[in-house]
């Protein structure tokens, strides 16, 4: 028998209503070739303030709505801006697994202060190699008159419907990058099943508050793949 996950979003709202504009939005589950579950989507900040030290917890069902097990895990953007978007993956590993009928999550944040936005992908392309890697490159340049460090580039690959199928995140080499500079760039997503499904992507450059500066700039493109291969037949439900 197969049965549908469906993720319900419930925000702890820790400030005033303005903070009721923010979202997990595009998520879906999937199961790795290692067994391990992830939970892949996105946090939609709708609000007017920039939002940091952001957790997303999963809380595991199972068919009778007893509550089986909880993860977490942080967004991999360390603060998202005001009418922008920053991916999540949250993983899971237990033999608990083929008993989880649906997932619930629920999101936690604070409050940040406004940054400039200096960093910008000025070209990014997506190539398979001879071993079948699909990895994006680039180049990104910093419009700041400061020093941009610990530089990282976040990529997040779409399904046909929009879905998040896999997300990343990989530092330029070197990492800093003088004002004015222009650096390449290369993210490898590593999971080659879940690649096969993008057909959209993103790619952000972000670097730490520390710093003084983030980026919310983004390229989007379409990856043609000539083949749509069978989807990976392991999975929670079947």
């Amino acid at each position: 028998m197969k049965f549908t996950v469906v993720g319900i979003v419930s925000l702890s709202l820790l400030f005033s209503s303005a903070w009721a504009q923010v979202y997990i939005i595009n998520d879906q589950q999937y199961v790795n070739e290692e067994g391990t579950l992830h939970i892949v989507g996105e946090i939609e900040n709708n609000s007017f303030v920039p939002l940091n030290q952001i957790v997303v917890t999963a809380t595991f069902h199972d068919m009778y709505d007893k509550i089986l097990d909880t993860a977490k895990t942080n967004s991999i953007q360390e603060t998202i801006m005001p009418e922008k978007k920053g991916p999540f993956d949250l993983t899971f590993t237990s033999k608990i697994i083929p008993q989880i009928y649906r997932y619930s999550l629920n999101i936690e944040y604070k409050p940040a202060d406004h940054k400039t936005e200096s960093l910008e992908i000025l070209s990014s392309n997506v190539n398979r190699d001879v071993l079948d890697n699909f990895f994006i490159s680039g180049t990104v340049t910093n419009h700041d008159q400061r020093t941009a460090n610990t530089i990282v580039i976040i990529a997040t690959l779409y399904d046909k419907d929009g879905k998040v199928v896999a997300t990343t995140k990989s530092h330029t080499e070197p990492e800093y990058l003088k004002a004015g500079g222009i650096t390449p760039f290369v993210v490898l997503i590593d999971d080659k099943t879940q690649s096969r499904k993008s057909e959209e992507y993103t790619a952000v450059p972000v670097f730490p508050l520390g710093s003084g500066i983030i980026l919310s700039l983004s390229v989007i493109s379409f990856v043609i793949l000539t083949k749509r291969p069978k989807s990976l037949q392991q999975s929670l439900f079947v």
